[in-house]
């Protein structure tokens, strides 16, 4: 059965974790360094993406400094952006070039809009990544709860957080990588 056939789903609702990424202050390095060096940290980002997204995730799309990516379930979610931070950490030591992501991950489902993803919990993963620090990947406790296999990583609860335009607050939890 495909996740559009799901009983009492809308048939273009599909169901998976969306992570956004944002490069901290990338305005700022924007226009310190100058547009080539923002460039070349933009390709950079989007190059250890496509060299760690398994099949079946995708790029939704661009947002600036950040990205919109979807997974198929919350292990292989949380294991990619794992690797991720890894990867951008070890480029920013090997170019002395800022590459530093935050991340945040939610599980739920969302509605598909031609190419894009769109609904309440799209809403829900941009306002959980807008609460991460620089290098910090947050997941929401859906996402958590949808794990089969926690071990890659020791999370950290942050407790319930209020965010812009979320009616309840949303229990959060830091993930870093064992």
């Amino acid at each position: 059965m495909s996740a559009s056939a799901v009983a009492g789903a809308p048939p273009n609702s599909i169901e998976g974790a969306v992570v956004f990424t944002d490069i901290v202050s990338f305005t700022e390095f924007n226009a310190v360094e100058g547009d080539e060096a923002a460039n070349e940290l933009l390709s950079a980002q989007e190059m250890i993406v496509n060299q760690f997204l398994p099949a079946g995730s995708w790029l939704v799309k661009e947002l600036g400094d950040g990205l919109m990516l979807w997974f198929p379930n919350a292990d292989v979610a949380l294991a990619t952006c794992l690797r991720l931070m890894q990867r951008f950490e070890e480029y920013s030591l090997e170019t002395l070039q800022p590459l530093w992501v935050r991340m945040g991950i939610h599980w739920g489902r969302q509605t598909r809009r031609r190419a894009d993803l769109i609904g309440h919990d799209v809403n829900l993963a941009a306002r959980i990544a807008n609460e991460a620090g620089a290098t910090e990947l947050l997941l929401s406790e859906a996402t958590v709860a949808a794990l089969h296999d926690a071990s890659v990583a020791v999370f950290e609860e942050l407790g319930p957080v209020v965010m812009k335009g979320i009616p309840d607050p949303v229990r959060l939890f830091r993930a870093v990588a064992r």
